[in-house]
């Protein structure tokens, strides 16, 4: 609690966490209302939610070379501020194409305001980096997690709220509302410019096509070269596989098996007692972290969310799948707790944008796989049980990889840091 209060007392940690807390907040609403939207107008066709998570997720096959170098060459807080800028003029484009009602428009909306977004968060975590301390990390990490277990808390309870008060118009208002007051945060705060520039400054049309891929394959190569750095990246191959399947398995298992006629209300009971799991996880993670070894905390981590999540799809009631799922969300903090408050302090400032360029397509591409193959899949060769051991599994398999490699990897990253001269 203590180092939490002394996070607090840093004005652009401050600004950049309530900028991140206003958008996470909007999207969640946004994404939430938008869901049941279409499972209500196209009840029959379970495939466009599907669908509609896939927009959020494709863009990234396309742009995955360019936005990492984005964020480690140019200003990244003004990279981070016309994020949001931009979001909010294809959000209001959003509201237009529901309205016209063509679903392919709707869609390719979608895919734009995700692509603009995908540059969002290698420019954030950058520039969290650099204001923050080493020994910072895992407390911002914790404290991140907290607030997106309070979004799985109430987010869903929100959105389904200004989905019957506002209908999905005003869900959408609501979400272009979030990046306005984002983008002003972001733009009024004062960066060291170690922070924004730690390679010195450059424009637009330095940006060709031979630095753009030179500097990506540097990013390829630095990630090749750090054992334990590449080992857990690859563990997130398999993170999009278990992402991509639980953004749509919850309310499919809902709406296909447990309750067809009121699933829109037992997902809200869903949302609050997983965000209620993932809230007292993480501040059990944060308190954890500061007494045990990040890999440890991952790999049982994985173990019992993957396992839960296996067994929640074999449930037959809501209270035998609401105490499943509990269980599950408890020890997921642990995992995204202890990952990022590791990840900051063994990349290099300078190549954190490059890195986190090549995680997320890597993950993107697995959860995007996903969810065509659910959208194909589902109740045609698979059945929901099958989909939630698919989803399990790809938790529990990285878990058994990382027993493996990380207490080694681990134990020679120390020596190396040991015999480094002091700075």
């Amino acid at each position: 609690m203590k180092k939490m209060i002394e996070l607090f007392k840093n004005p652009s940690f401050v600004k950049l966490f309530f900028a991140n807390f206003t958008s996470q907040m909007g999207t969640v609403i946004g994404m939430t209302a938008f869901t049941f939207y279409l499972l209500d107008r196209f009840s029959n066709q379970p495939g466009y939610a599907s669908t509609a998570e896939m927009m959020y997720s494709l863009p990234t096959l396309f742009i995955f070379f360019i936005v990492g170098v984005v964020a480690d060459r140019m200003d990244r807080q003004k990279v981070a501020y016309y994020c949001d800028t931009i979001s909010i003029f294809l959000t209001l484009a959003l509201f237009a194409a529901i309205y016209i009602g063509w679903m392919p428009l709707v869609f390719a909306v979608l895919f734009l305001r995700s692509g603009v977004r995908k540059f969002f968060a290698p420019a954030e975590s950058a520039i969290l980096q650099g204001v923050l301390k080493k020994d910072d990390y895992a407390t911002a990490a914790g404290l991140n997690q907290m607030v997106s277990s309070i979004f799985m808390l109430f987010g869903g309870a929100l959105g389904i709220l200004a989905y019957k008060l506002t209908g999905v118009y005003g869900a959408v208002i609501i979400d272009a509302c979030s990046f306005f007051i984002s983008a002003i945060l972001i733009k009024v705060n004062r960066f060291d410019k170690n922070a924004i520039l730690p390679n010195g400054k450059h424009t637009w049309k330095d940006l060709n096509v031979k630095l753009v891929f030179k500097d990506f394959k540097t990013g390829a190569a630095y990630i090749y070269n750090n054992k334990l750095l590449r080992s857990l990246i690859i563990g997130f191959i398999v993170f999009g596989v278990a992402n991509g399947g639980f953004s749509v398995i919850p309310i499919f298992i809902l709406k296909y098996k447990l309750a067809p006629n009121s699933y829109e209300e037992y997902s809200v009971l869903i949302g609050i007692i997983f965000g209620c799991g993932v809230l007292i996880g993480s501040v059990i993670s944060s308190i954890l972290v500061q007494k045990y070894k990040f890999h440890h905390l991952i790999i049982i981590g994985l173990l019992i969310t993957g396992g839960f999540v296996a067994l929640s799809g074999f449930a037959t009631s809501i209270p035998i799948f609401l105490g499943l799922t509990f269980i599950s969300a408890l020890a997921l903090p642990v995992i995204n707790v202890s990952i990022g408050g590791w990840m900051p302090s063994i990349v290099d400032p300078k190549l954190m944008g490059r890195v986190q360029g090549w995680i997320e397509p890597l993950m993107m591409l697995f959860q995007t796989i996903t969810l065509a193959f659910i959208g194909v899949a589902f109740q045609k060769f698979l059945s929901i049980e099958a989909l939630f051991c698919i989803v399990g599994g790809a938790l529990m398999l990285p878990a058994f990889y990382y027993m493996i490699v990380l207490p080694k990897l681990v134990k020679e990253d120390k020596i190396i840091a040991d015999q480094s001269p002091a700075m």
